[in-house]
């Protein structure tokens, strides 16, 4: 096994929020504080739980603040909120999100559509946002959609992801968060996207985010371990997509990460059973397929 790979991982969870705004059926508050302790109470210790965004554009998510009232705490835990801008981080930070989550695009077209604006434009915004973070003491966590390929662009300059990163690392994100909005990519595309990143900014700052549309999740995933990636975000049962491209599958499912983790030997402290229950608990109340092949199976032995 390289040396690189990292003995311990930590799992970003996003079912809650990425994995559930795609849904088209009314989900009700109560269902996502059940999630969201679920998942808490299976050793998951960062879990996205809402986003501050207009419910215009995405309605999934207009009841994140109840969600962040509502729910139980678990000591240890960051509880996450996506926020596109300044009144989105007062209103996660009012009902005492423990960080906060921005985000950017490498793709000029899907920041267009997706917020409206330019690249630049995107990250100026951030800064009030930043700033609001750095008084209340919160964290802020930067994504960045679109790093192998865009839906209007197709594929997407390595550079480009790499300058935006460093941009968001400059504006005072401990983090970024690299996503693979479309699910495009390879272990050789992600792989050399990620080296390029890594020129500009460093390997224990990053994280990636990567869809399963092409069922390449977890061999991108094993590509990133490979190149020393140390954080990976995940949705229990592969709930997700993206709303603003177009046969976005899911996300890689948190189930299928632990098991991929478990037989490389790297520690993560989650209970994968407890996370597959929460995923078959989701999957079921959502009337829809469980989308993690690790959960389905565990699940099958243990009802035996």
């Amino acid at each position: 096994m390289s040396s690189r790979i990292p003995g311990k991982v930590r799992i970003v969870e996003v079912g809650p929020r990425d994995g559930l705004q795609n849904e088209k059926q009314p989900i009700s508050t109560e269902l996502k504080v059940e999630l969201v302790e679920r998942l808490a109470n299976a050793g998951i210790n960062t879990i996205e739980a809402g986003s501050f965004v207009n419910p215009k554009w995405v309605p999934q998510m207009a009841g994140s603040d109840e969600v962040f009232r509502q729910m139980q705490r678990k000591p240890g835990v960051r509880y996450a909120a996506l926020t596109p801008n300044l009144q989105g981080a007062q209103r996660a930070l009012e009902v005492g999100a423990t960080e906060l989550s921005i985000f950017a695009a490498a793709s000029e077209a899907f920041s267009q559509k997706n917020i409206n604006c330019s690249i630049e434009q995107s990250l100026q915004r951030f800064e009030p946002v930043m700033a609001a973070a750095k008084t209340a003491g919160v964290a802020v966590r930067g994504y960045v959609s679109c790093v192998v390929g865009c839906p209007y662009e197709g594929a997407v300059d390595p550079a480009v992801v790499a300058r935006v990163s460093r941009q968001l690392i400059d504006l005072g994100c401990y983090e970024v968060s690299l996503g693979d909005t479309t699910g495009v990519g390879t272990p050789t595309s992600v792989t050399r996207m990620l080296d390029a990143v890594a020129s500009e900014v460093a390997i224990d700052q990053l994280a990636v985010h990567l869809h399963d549309t092409y069922g390449q999740a977890i061999a991108n995933i094993y590509a990133s371990l490979q190149r020393g990636v140390g954080v990976v975000d995940s949705a229990v049962a592969g709930l997700g997509g993206c709303p603003y491209a177009r046969g976005a599958s899911g996300n890689v499912a948190t189930e299928d990460l632990l098991y991929l983790l478990d037989g490389l030997g790297i520690e993560h402290g989650i209970d994968l059973l407890a996370v597959a229950q929460a995923g078959q608990f989701i999957t079921a109340a959502l009337g829809r397929e469980n989308g993690s092949r690790a959960g389905r199976a565990l699940l099958s032995i243990s009802d035996t």
